[in-house]
């Protein structure tokens, strides 16, 4: 009998010595988890320099709350950047959207006032400004200096222009009536249009007080003017005098136009005395020129329409008129006129302008024509006056320099002079000595007539012919010879005339009276009672 052999096998067994690996290892991939679940978003901003920028240092806040810290600031691929990598808390996600606004803080003094002390002794770090946009946004451009207005800020955003630098800086109030209702916010000098753009911020609910009719002038410093009453001096505040400023307002006598929109342009004026000289926004420049001298035309001369303000006189066109080639000759002396359809009533709008338009090409088809006024007799000051002359002579509206050009028509003492000049000029034109040699001719011929023989014997012949026309007369006297013969011979002819007369009323009567010389007695009746 064979003895029996167990068969024993050798089971493995984890070593106690890798629990701790083992839950070190899960402990990691809980935490890279949690830690990848519980951080924010990873951003990058650039910079023109990392001024004050410092990695694992510089904080990025919100309202002084750090919502996220720098990790590192490099060069950018052009090598004229910084770029910066900055991590933001979890929380802060939403805040990331397509407008939103970095910076860097740090002490700055300005217009706007001073800010950033507080980075003195806890340096500088990123502020940021969250946007209204869409969402998702991980890259962004910082800026240099602190945004004037933030953004999603309620009210109007709008441009001033002006033809120099002026006084303005960026965060310079803008004022309604000495209150402060905006702010400059930048300042760009454009150099195609060689003008300065002003982009301004004004805030709700005064953005309601901005129309089509608002003006904006510059308001720093001290203004005065001179005029009958004395001088005036005009101040908007102790802080337009200090930094500069802008003021807003109406113009004289103008009411409030509709609203505008964002982007509105605006002109920027030197003064409120400018903003009066030309109160409304729109209008059409027209061309007149003129025959006569123009002394005493000046520009912001007023043009009139029947006594109307209607426009004024912008400028005279020299420069022009020796551009189209002038000979020399006298030629017509061009003036170009604004004319603005919110001084006759009509909208200071596109609507308004184009209604203006339609009324001007009307009156000049029925006659309307501009001439030369004179403004006072005592400066000697010229104004354009436009009227109805009734001139039937169909003129339709020219074009000169490119801008249309309206008929004119000379008036006054220079217009009846060169109404004069020109019937001198035909006079000079006829053929005066052709005509007085015919004349002269004539004369001699008529004075060879006159002493002619048979003109001499005239007299004589006259002479006989009314003594013989006196005798005549004489014979028709009252007691004349003829008249005693002719008298006696009318009375018989007047009773010849009577017998004639019955004569035919005899043969109207009996038309037999011819033949039978009387008419037939009747026949004797006998006596009534007669036997």
């Amino acid at each position: 009998m064979s003895e029996a052999r167990a068969d024993v096998s050798r089971r493995r067994r984890i070593s106690p010595i890798w629990i701790v690996p083992i839950v070190a290892l899960l402990l990691g991939i809980w935490m890279l988890i949690y830690t990848l679940q519980s951080q924010g978003p990873e951003i990058t901003i650039v910079f023109s320099t990392a001024d004050g920028i410092e990695a694992g240092k510089t904080k990025i806040k919100l309202r002084s709350v750090e919502i996220g810290l720098v990790e590192s600031a490099g060069l950018g691929d052009d090598l004229e950047s910084v770029v910066v990598t900055a991590r933001l808390d979890k929380e802060a996600t939403p805040l990331l959207r397509e407008d939103t606004q970095f910076w860097v803080v740090r002490p700055r003094i300005g217009a706007a006032g001073v800010s950033g002390l507080d980075t003195v002794l806890s340096g500088a770090y990123l502020q940021l400004a969250p946007g209204t946009g869409p969402e998702g946004r991980r890259d962004y451009v910082g800026l240099e200096n602190p945004p004037v207005t933030p953004a999603g800020t309620p009210g109007l955003r709008i441009t001033l222009t002006s033809d120099h630098g002026d006084s303005l800086g960026t965060g310079d109030p803008i004022l309604y009536k000495g209150h402060r209702i905006g702010r400059v916010e930048s300042g760009e000098f454009d150099l195609k249009t060689q003008t300065m753009t002003y982009a301004a911020f004004i805030e709700a609910p005064f953005d309601d007080l901005i129309t089509t009719s608002t003006r904006f002038w510059n308001a720093s410093g001290i203004s005065f003017e001179l005029s009958a009453n004395g001088v005036e001096a005009d101040l908007a505040s102790l802080e337009t005098l200090l930094v500069g400023g802008v003021a807003a307002g109406q113009p004289k006598g103008v009411g409030a136009g509709p609203p505008v929109e964002d982007g509105a342009v605006f002109a920027l004026y030197d003064s409120y005395a400018m903003v009066n000289e030309r109160p409304h926004r729109y209008g059409i420049e027209y061309v007149v020129r003129f025959s006569q001298s123009v002394r005493g035309l000046k520009p912001g001369a007023p043009v009139e329409y029947r006594g109307i303000p209607a426009g004024q006189v912008e400028r005279v066109m020299v420069s022009d008129l020796l551009g189209q080639g002038a000979t020399g000759q006298g030629a017509p002396v061009p003036v170009l006129i604004r004319l603005e359809p919110g001084r006759l009533a009509l909208p200071d709008t596109e609507a308004g302008v184009e209604q203006l338009r339609n009324a001007v090409e009307a009156g000049v088809a029925n006659g309307m024509r501009a001439s030369l006024a004179t403004g006072s007799l005592i400066t000697g000051s010229l104004l354009v006056a436009l009227d109805n002359h009734g001139d039937p002579t169909v003129v339709e509206i020219g074009e000169f320099a490119g801008r249309p050009e309206l008929p004119t028509v000379a008036t006054g003492l220079e217009g009846l002079e060169i109404k004069l000049a020109s019937l001198l000029d035909k006079l000079n034109a006829l053929p005066l000595e052709g005509t007085v040699k015919e004349a002269q001719q004539t004369l001699a011929g008529l004075d060879k007539l006159l002493n002619s023989r048979g003109m001499q014997e005239l007299p004589t012949s006259l002479d006989a012919t009314l003594r013989e026309l006196e005798t005549t007369l004489a014979s028709f006297s009252g007691d004349s010879q003829l008249q005693e013969q002719l008298l006696p011979t009318i009375a018989e002819l007047d009773r010849t005339l009577a017998s004639f007369r019955r004569v035919l009323d005899t043969l109207d009567r009996q038309p037999n009276a011819l033949v039978f010389n009387r008419e037939l007695e009747a026949d004797p009746l006998p006596p009534v009672g007669a036997r």
